[in-house]
């Protein structure tokens, strides 16, 4: 019988062989690169745009406020989509088939007042200068 920790050494292998190689290609291409440091290599670069100003430079709120929104929502849809994939399969309480379904139905309605309540606050609407949001 082999003893129940050698059981676990073709994933230490593994493992060992997956860093081994990174290793490898790492301290290859230190080996084989060229080492130059211009001006051009050590400046920021930003899809193709030259940096212009300071990278502290301040955003609007709303930016931040859409920001958390899109998560928000995302989070949301995350947990839709369970459900949408049993949703034929969900047991019912005391023999109500639509109990799932309407379970959905009053959290898509809490949605429903958070996402009307973000348009009527003017969240989303960019065309406007609030400074006081």
């Amino acid at each position: 019988m082999v003893p129940y920790h050698w059981q676990y050494l073709p994933l230490l292998m593994q493992i060992i062989a997956a860093f081994g190689l990174g290793l490898l290609m790492v301290g290859a291409s230190w080996l084989v690169g060229r080492h130059r440091n211009t001006k051009t290599k050590l400046s920021a670069y930003e899809c193709g745009i030259v940096s212009v100003g300071d990278a502290r430079g301040r955003f609007s709120v709303r930016f931040y406020m859409v920001a958390m929104l899109f998560i928000l929502f995302d989070v949301e849809t995350v947990f839709m989509m369970p459900w949408a994939v049993i949703y034929r399969k969900l047991p019912g309480i005391t023999g109500n088939r639509l109990f799932g379904f309407w379970e959905m139905v009053v959290y898509l309605g809490f949605v429903a007042v958070g996402l009307y309540y973000i348009v009527r606050k003017g969240i989303l609407n960019w065309s406007q200068d609030k400074a006081d949001l």
